[in-house]
């Protein structure tokens, strides 16, 4: 595998406080009042608006208003909020060591996650840096893996892997027909990665090294 796709929230870094501290913060402005931040880490990895449409039974007005109270609290206090997973650095210097072309593939909006990136010091480590746009004309991971496949004239599928810890991940890459390894260090289950599909699940940091070596 040449080319590695790899999700950003739950895969590189740790953002469960800032984004569940934003999730609230917009929930409150909608008169929304939850306590529980460990209850809103199922809106760290599909596309902002499809969650609170989803999870509250928004409609796409109020969807809205509460993905710009998100950004408000996000871009403000939120984006510092986030920890780099212990490893993540190791790995990724080990990747390019090998050879391997990194691309970022995270359906956070693409301005925000260089600033994620920059913030850790490891925005050199990275080929491209793809992500969604702030008007949602690209937000699914399909539409962002497309987006980065195109962007970096890759056509052949069977030299990329998508790295990545939750379903949307996997199913995105099933789109292409890539091949995808699903981590249990993020937020989604073992469970939730062998039912989307996952060809490879790696415990840790290390093992993802130890996979993408293999194939």
């Amino acid at each position: 595998m040449d080319y590695i796709l790899i999700d950003l929230d739950g895969t590189i870094t740790n953002p469960k406080e800032g984004i569940t501290k934003s999730v609230q913060y917009a929930l409150s402005a909608m008169n929304i009042h939850i306590d529980d931040l460990d209850s809103l880490t199922k809106h760290i990895g599909p596309p902002l608006r499809d969650g609170f449409m989803e999870f509250y039974g928004f409609n796409e007005e109020e969807a809205e208003m509460a993905v710009k109270k998100y950004r408000e609290y996000y871009g403000e206090r939120g984006i510092h909020e986030n920890e780099l997973y212990d490893g993540m650095e190791t790995l990724l210097t080990k990747l390019k060591q090998a050879g391997k072309y990194l691309i970022v593939a995270t359906s956070k909006p693409e301005e925000l996650a260089v600033k994620v990136l920059k913030s850790f010091h490891l925005e050199h480590y990275f080929d491209d840096i793809c992500g969604a746009t702030f008007d949602d004309s690209r937000a699914s991971k399909d539409a962002v893996i497309k987006y980065a496949l195109e962007k970096n004239s890759i056509t052949n599928m069977d030299r990329v892997v998508m790295i990545g810890d939750r379903k949307y991940d996997v199913l995105g890459a099933k789109e292409f027909g890539i091949f995808s390894i699903g981590v249990l260090y993020g937020f989604g289950s073992e469970e939730e990665l062998k039912q989307a599909g996952a060809d490879r699940i790696a415990a840790s940091v290390e093992e993802v090294y130890d996979i993408v070596i293999e194939l």
